[in-house]
């Protein structure tokens, strides 16, 4: 099932284009990592497959309306910029907004979705902590949280792990790839392109907004992209512990 298309998208900075004719399909069971240098253009195109910016071309998910939409697709922006000194369980709540009718209270559905969102980003014992008074890393993990109990079958993240240390940062990857394998889809920009082969099961690769790569990690990851696009060289190994990637020196 598709749950997500784009066809020639365009976002324009003035006459300038910062996402320049992208066109791909996104199904079910994919877990995509966004990839590319800064300002190549990911938390653009992302946003403005979601309907959050003005763009030329089509989206299937701007097409929604915002209520189908919210039962589409659970959206992770970059900033993490917690607003109100609520606790743990309540911002993941909110998550659960979309399916509540106006003015209910939380239900037992509810419940065992927050429940479980907050026992899959290992976030039993801070339920009840302040979320404002958390690190970064940890307010990070409570956002996926919410997006988490938002249980769409696409879910959108801008640099989910960045801020994360090694250990959630794997933990968070390998719980998208299990999204994934369950049938789920997982769209995520990444920065780190070792975590990006070994847990991604497709990648997209973006250059001045333009799409530049699409398909398997071992393709896309090639050297002539890694130098072209990043302008570095890169050691690359499929091994029993899955794929190796390091970038490895800047290109003179």
């Amino acid at each position: 099932m598709t749950l997500l298309h784009l066809d020639n998208l365009t976002v324009l900075r003035k006459s300038c284009p910062v996402v320049d004719q992208v066109s791909c399909t996104i199904t079910e069971g994919e877990f995509v990592g966004l990839i590319g240098p800064n300002g190549a253009g990911k938390t653009t195109l992302m946003r403005a497959a979601l309907g959050l910016l003005r763009h030329e071309g089509h989206s299937s998910l701007s097409d929604m309306t915002a209520s189908a939409r919210a039962h589409h697709a659970a959206w992770m922006p970059q900033a993490r910029e917690i607003a109100w000194p609520v606790d743990v369980e309540t911002l993941v709540a909110l998550g659960r907004i979309p399916h509540l009718p106006r003015g209910a209270r939380i239900r037992d559905t509810d419940r065992a979705a927050i429940d479980a969102a907050l026992a899959q980003m290992g976030l039993d014992t801070y339920r009840h902590r302040v979320a404002t008074r958390l690190s970064g890393g940890e307010q990070a993990r409570v956002l996926i949280a919410r997006m988490l109990a938002q249980e769409t079958p696409l879910l959108i993240a801008d640099e989910p792990i960045a801020g994360l240390d090694p250990a959630n940062q794997i933990t968070t990857m390998r719980l998208f790839a299990e999204l994934a394998e369950g049938g789920r889809t997982v769209v995520a920009s990444l920065h780190d392109l070792g975590l990006a082969a070994r847990h991604c099961t497709r990648l997209l690769l973006l250059n001045k907004g333009q799409l530049v790569a699409d398909g398997p990690p071992d393709e896309v990851l090639k050297p002539e992209n890694i130098s072209a696009v990043f302008g570095v060289s890169a050691f690359f190994r499929r091994t029993d512990q899955g794929i190796v990637f390091q970038p490895l020196e800047t290109l003179e």
